[in-house]
């Protein structure tokens, strides 16, 4: 099932995505439901085309907690050694976007570079000190993100708290795709400045992460409490570059969906 949130003409909601978005997007419809998807879904009978509402970021986390390193290449190409534990750190939920939301080049920073990743989106009741198995049962579903970095500013800090807070850091969508396995997936991401124009930067597959997906949420739940809703992110593979204004970004994600953000200098 793909399960989006979505701004229509009465407001927002959301729906459920039917039809194959392999297809392409024409074709594409999206069902209401009653309220938030967590728990039985109930259909209110609202149905629009794909292509008449605007798609916002698929949930509004809590928080959204990322691992940094987990996958060893990616590691690598920085000079740094892979972790024996997984590496936490935080991005706040005001750095969440939806697709086609414009990533913002802050000041402060020469260079801003892409992270394509598979983000976990944690579902009721959360998790508290879970072992891996109901580390596993907390998963609600995944959906694409880009873990948006000041390259230059995390190395100048010392830590991450700003390379990776910015407003607009956090690109996530475009829906929530729950029922999968996304132990061997493919992660793209591309870059351009046009339909004919983009590269591919990063390609890679979760089985190469170093943490798996229960180790992770597991490992998080013994620091902090998950709530339904948290979205973690589970690194991202090598190939990561700067980005520049006005550009597009492009994350995919092997079964899930497809991202894209503009990318514009801050006014």
């Amino acid at each position: 099932m793909r399960i989006a949130r979505f701004a229509h003409g009465k407001g927002m909601s959301f729906g459920v995505v039917e039809g194959d978005p392999d297809a392409g997007p024409e074709g594409l419809t999206v069902a209401e439901i009653d309220g938030h998807p967590f728990g039985q879904i109930r259909f209110t009978g609202g149905r629009w085309a794909l292509a008449d509402v605007r798609l916002v970021s698929p949930i509004l986390p809590s928080k959204v907690v990322c691992v940094g390193r987990n996958y060893v290449e990616h590691a690598a190409e920085h000079g740094a050694e892979v972790p024996t534990e997984p590496l936490l750190f935080l991005k706040p939920s005001t750095s969440v976007i939806g697709p086609r939301d414009a990533i913002r080049l802050p000041l402060q920073s020469k260079r801003v570079e892409h992270e394509a990743e598979l983000a976990v989106v944690i579902g009721p009741p959360g998790a508290r000190r879970a072992d891996r198995a109901a580390a596993a049962q907390a998963v609600f579903g995944y959906t694409c993100a880009n873990d948006v970095t000041a390259r230059d500013l995390q190395r100048s800090d010392g830590q991450w708290t700003r390379a990776k807070g910015f407003d607009s850091f956090c690109p996530l969508g475009p829906w929530i795709t729950t029922g999968i396995d996304v132990s061997d997936l493919e992660v793209r991401c591309e870059v351009g400045r046009g339909a004919d124009e983009m590269e591919v930067r990063q390609l890679g597959r979760t089985k190469d992460m170093v943490f798996d997906i229960p180790t992770l949420v597991s490992y998080i739940s013994h620091v902090m409490t998950l709530l339904p809703g948290d979205v973690v992110l589970t690194g991202t593979p090598a190939g990561v570059s700067p980005i520049v204004a006005g550009d597009t970004v492009t994350v995919r994600v092997e079964g899930v969906g497809e991202l894209s953000n503009p990318v514009v200098a801050l006014d």
